[in-house]
């Protein structure tokens, strides 16, 4: 199997807020694609742009010359490689699986272990929704060399081709992907703290934010993530709370299995707990920042 020819077929399970982006940009790309998912009417503009539906993602394995995963928790990849109808079900003993997903090495580790033959990549994404449209993604790629060298029109397809990023060897996407989830929800909350203290005490918010942007305690987040807040009162519910609660659980876990404390992290997992209970599953995964919008009764608006 070759990853230069644009005949490859490419089988993708997950056409959800990610997945669909992700899927039409390969499409665009010139690739042949299998597709399945547990909404089927969520593959409508794909087959009708040549695209095949797969009733299981067995027969998309079975059609394929490689399967994409991108799914919400480890479970579901688990379930889905491994069900009676699953991947495994359908792939050759050497085919390729890239799991795409915010998940954890165990699931794959356990299925390399018992599928020697297989070739397997842990390749999480970063860039939300819009990204994934746009064909922009950050991706972080842990695997062979070989396998990634030879997957990387796929992944180009898909990302940013100065961001696709070779960061080790099995699991160490993941790795990467749930430490800048960890990095980045703390800094959404610190940076919702902050703000809120500085209006509650007086000071006009965009004389606050441009002397935070101005100074040491700069971040990309400060500079431009929370503007979708400031400028319009979007807490981006093209990732929901419930998925952002679930990546933060993933992240707290790995902590504990390596032995690191996570005690601040352990907290920004409970206030993103607190506001999914407020706010409910689907609510937006900047909506923490509504969280002290409400305790402060004012709307953070430039």
């Amino acid at each position: 199997m070759s990853a230069q020819s644009k005949d490859l077929a490419v089988g993708f399970i997950g056409l959800g807020s990610m997945g669909s982006g992700m899927t039409r940009n390969l499409q665009k790309a010139g690739f042949s694609l299998v597709v399945n998912d547990i909404r089927r009417e969520s593959a409508d503009e794909l087959v009708d742009g040549g695209a095949k539906w797969a009733a299981t993602p067995a027969e998309v394995a079975a059609d394929s010359d490689l399967v994409i995963t991108m799914l919400p928790t480890p479970k579901h990849v688990h379930e889905v490689m491994n069900g009676q109808a699953g991947v495994l079900a359908g792939m050759v003993p050497s085919g390729t699986w890239i799991d795409m997903s915010t998940s954890v090495p165990e699931v794959a580790d356990e299925i390399r272990r018992k599928n020697p033959g297989l070739h397997v990549l842990d390749a999480p994404v970063s860039g939300m929704s819009v990204g994934a449209a746009n064909g922009t993604l950050q991706i972080f790629v842990g695997g062979d060399l070989d396998d990634v060298t030879r997957l990387r029109p796929v992944f180009d397809a898909m990302g940013d081709r100065e961001r696709i990023l070779h960061v080790g060897g099995h699991g160490a996407g993941y790795t990467v992907k749930l430490m800048l989830n960890q990095l980045w929800f703390s800094h959404l909350v610190a940076t919702a703290e902050v703000l809120a203290i500085g209006v509650k005490a007086g000071v006009e918010l965009g004389v606050l934010r441009n002397a935070l942007v101005n100074s040491p305690a700069r971040s990309n987040f400060v500079e431009h993530d929370v503007l979708s807040v400031l400028d319009h009162g979007d807490y981006d519910e093209g990732f929901a709370i419930a998925l952002a609660c679930k990546d933060l659980g993933l992240s707290t876990s790995l902590a504990a299995s390596v032995g690191v404390p996570a005690e601040l992290s352990a907290l920004v997992e409970q206030i993103f707990r607190r506001a999914r209970a407020s706010y409910g599953d689907t609510a937006g995964e900047m909506t923490p920042v509504k969280l002290y919008e409400d305790l402060i009764r004012v709307d953070l608006r430039l």
